[in-house]
């Protein structure tokens, strides 16, 4: 794992996840790095293992599951079961665009929760200047995957994910 600075407001990292359990872990090691306020923005193909991450967020939040995808649902909120934030899973791949974004709310609990919206890429930016971008990609194999992580923002400037 490597961390390369990309401009004075970003740290980007790449890490490798065989397997569910070890996405799973990886989620829950960056559970360690966040709090209320955050903003997780989730991008890759069908089937990468964005729910399987936001999992492992889940898990290491200690809030109230199951974390399945809110695909149809739009948005759900897991409360803490440990006095910590609120975890907010939001799913922007039925939306049709910045408005219907913008009738979610996400920005009523922003500050208080930890948000993580899978598809959000290329809607949800607007929501902070500070945020995790977490891209997921499928290996040759269509087994491993690769996760880029990228912190925009001061909050995330020096960061070590």
């Amino acid at each position: 794992m490597s961390v390369t600075p990309s401009g004075p407001q970003a740290v980007e990292q790449e890490i490798g996840a065989a397997t569910a359990e070890e996405m799973r872990a990886v989620g829950a090691r960056l559970a360690t790095l966040l709090g209320p306020g955050d903003l997780v923005v989730l991008s890759g193909p069908l089937g990468a293992g964005k729910t399987t991450l936001v999992q492992g967020i889940a898990d290491g939040l200690g809030v109230r599951g199951p974390i399945t995808s809110p695909t149809f649902v739009i948005a759900r909120v897991h409360p803490s079961l440990s006095g910590g934030p609120a975890l907010v899973h939001a799913d922007a791949y039925r939306l049709g665009g910045s408005l219907e974004v913008d009738d979610l709310d996400l920005d009523a609990s922003l500050d208080e929760s930890v948000t993580v919206v899978e598809w959000g890429e290329g809607l949800v930016e607007g929501l902070s200047d500070e945020r995790l971008e977490i891209h997921i990609e499928r290996g040759d194999d269509g087994e491993r995957r690769l996760v880029r992580l990228r912190g925009v923002g001061a909050r995330w400037t020096g960061a070590v994910l």
